[in-house]
């Protein structure tokens, strides 16, 4: 395995497993926050459907809606922050020319080296930006 890509599975695991160990117990969801119910597990169970296509436009948009948020929020902070160049670049994506298809299949390939009950309670967003940004961080 090459070394970029074990360190981009041992950051991935290590998001998912934290995210994991922050909710041990259920919560009832607060108004404007993400749904509880839609984890990582569920996530990559309806981008692993191929040859379901409501399944597939699903998950495109729900990957697709994680990623622009975080980056639109991203962009927010940086307007509004004293940010340093070095801290902006950490916390951005470079996805320049990525197609979303390619950000599945590495969420996907990612999900597979975490055990299920850890994927159950953590929540998408927390597994596709962890997958993200170990795939496509600016460096």
């Amino acid at each position: 395995m090459k070394p970029a890509l074990s360190v981009a599975l041992s950051t991935f695991a290590f998001s998912v497993a934290m995210a994991a160990h922050a909710q041990t117990a259920p919560q009832a969801p607060t108004p404007g926050a993400a749904d509880p119910s839609f984890s990582a597990y569920a996530l990559a169970q309806q981008c692993a459907a191929k040859s379901d296509n409501t399944a597939q436009g699903q998950c495109v948009g729900a990957v697709r809606g994680i990623v622009r948020g975080y980056q639109y929020g991203v962009l927010f902070l940086s307007q509004r922050a004293s940010l340093s160049d070095n801290d902006t670049k950490r916390v951005s994506l470079c996805l320049t020319d990525t197609k979303v298809s390619s950000i599945v299949d590495d969420f996907l390939a990612d999900a597979k080296q975490v055990n299920e009950a850890d994927l159950r309670r953590t929540p998408a967003e927390v597994a596709v930006l962890g997958s993200v940004h170990a795939h496509h961080a600016c460096t």
